[in-house]
C-alpha cells in the first residue's frame, strides 16, 4: 500500500451464510478489483449471514461495494431467508471506517454517496446509522433492526421507522440496507461453553451486552452452533480499545462459573487489529513498559 493513498476499511454483511454458490457470486464482486483488497469473508451457517472484510481506495471500493450490494439483491430473497442473526435486508449493512490517510469526515461523505446510489441504482431503501444517523436512536443497529425484516415491513410507513432514503416501505424481496461510517469497526468474538443448556448462554449474553446492563460497546446473543458441541456466547464488540477482549472473556468465564459451566475456548471471526490482541497479551502476562517496536515483525511491515 502506498503511504500517500487513502484507504477505507469496510465490513459489509449480507444475509446468506449457507449457499456457497450465492456467497461466492456476491464476494466475487470484490475480487480482482484494482485498488481493492478482499481481506476475508466468513459465512456463518446458523446466523445465515456472511461478514466480509475489505480494504480499498475510496472510489474503486465504493463501486465494488455497490456491485456487491446489487448481487446480494439479485440472489437473496428476504421473503425466504431465515437465520438466527437480526437482519432487515439482503445486503444488510455497509459500514465504513477510516483505515489510512483518510478522515472520518471523508468516510461519512462516502457513506452518504453509497446510500444515495443504492437507492438510485437498485431502488432499495436505505437507513443511515453510526455517525451518519439522522437521529440518536438510529446510531444503534438494534434500533433500526427492531422487529427484523418481517416486523419492520409492517411499520416502515411510520415516521419513526421509515427509511432515510426511499419510500416509507421496504423493497419486496431485498428489504433495506443500513449504511454507516464510524471510527472503529466491530470485532466479532465467540466464547464457547461446555454445556448444551442454551438458556445459560442467553443469560450470560444478557449480562454482557450494553442494553441490558453490561458493557456499553458490546452486543451479544446466546446461540447453538449445530456443527459443534456446547453453546456459544457470540459478541459484536465495537470498541476493543476501551472494552478489551480479555475483559469480555473474563466476564463470560466468571458468569459461566456461577452455573458450574466451564469455558472451553474462544474464537475471533475475521480479522482483528494487532492492538486488540496486544492489550490482552499485556494483561495476561502482566507486561510492564511494553512497546510495539519490540515485535520484530513490525519492523518488516514498516
Amino acid at each position: 500500500m502506498s503511504d500517500e493513498k487513502k484507504y477505507v476499511l469496510a465490513v459489509p454483511n449480507f444475509s446468506d451464510g449457507r449457499r456457497m454458490e450465492v456467497i461466492e457470486a456476491i464476494v466475487k464482486e470484490l475480487q480482482n478489483v484494482e485498488g481493492v483488497k478482499l481481506v476475508s469473508y466468513e459465512p456463518e451457517h446458523d446466523f445465515n449471514r456472511t461478514v466480509v472484510t475489505v480494504i480499498g481506495e475510496p472510489e474503486p471500493l465504493k463501486e465494488a461495494l455497490l456491485n456487491m450490494a446489487g448481487k446480494s439483491y439479485e440472489l437473496i430473497n428476504m421473503e425466504e431467508q431465515k437465520g438466527t442473526h437480526p437482519r432487515i435486508g439482503a445486503q444488510d449493512t455497509i459500514p465504513l471506517f477510516p483505515f489510512k490517510n483518510i478522515t472520518i469526515e471523508e468516510c461519512k461523505e462516502m457513506a452518504e454517496a453509497i446510500g444515495k446510489e443504492v437507492y438510485e441504482r437498485y431502488h432499495v431503501p436505505v437507513y443511515f446509522s453510526g455517525l451518519n444517523a439522522r437521529c440518536e436512536e438510529r446510531k444503534a443497529l438494534s434500533f433500526i433492526r427492531k422487529g427484523q425484516y418481517e416486523g419492520l415491513k409492517e411499520v416502515a410507513h411510520l415516521d419513526e421507522r421509515k427509511p432515510d432514503i426511499g419510500p416509507a416501505a421496504l423493497h419486496p424481496t431485498a428489504g433495506a440496507t443500513i449504511v454507516s461510517a464510524d471510527y472503529e469497526g466491530l470485532t466479532a468474538y465467540n466464547v464457547f461453553l461446555a454445556t448444551e443448556d442454551l438458556e445459560i448462554a442467553k443469560q450470560i449474553a444478557k449480562g454482557v451486552r450494553g442494553p441490558s446492563g453490561g458493557f456499553s460497546t458490546v452486543r451479544a446473543v446466546g446461540i447453538k452452533f449445530p456443527e459443534r458441541t456446547g453453546v456459544v456466547v457470540s459478541m459484536n464488540m465495537f470498541d476493543c480499545a476501551n472494552t478489551p477482549l480479555y475483559r469480555a472473556f473474563n466476564f463470560v468465564k466468571n458468569e459461566a462459573a456461577r452455573y458450574g459451566v466451564a469455558v472451553t475456548g474462544s474464537e475471533l471471526v475475521g480479522p482483528v487489529k494487532l492492538d486488540y490482541l496486544l492489550n490482552s497479551l499485556e494483561y495476561y502476562l502482566g507486561l510492564e513498559n511494553f512497546r510495539k517496536d519490540q515485535i520484530l515483525e513490525n519492523h518488516l511491515i514498516q
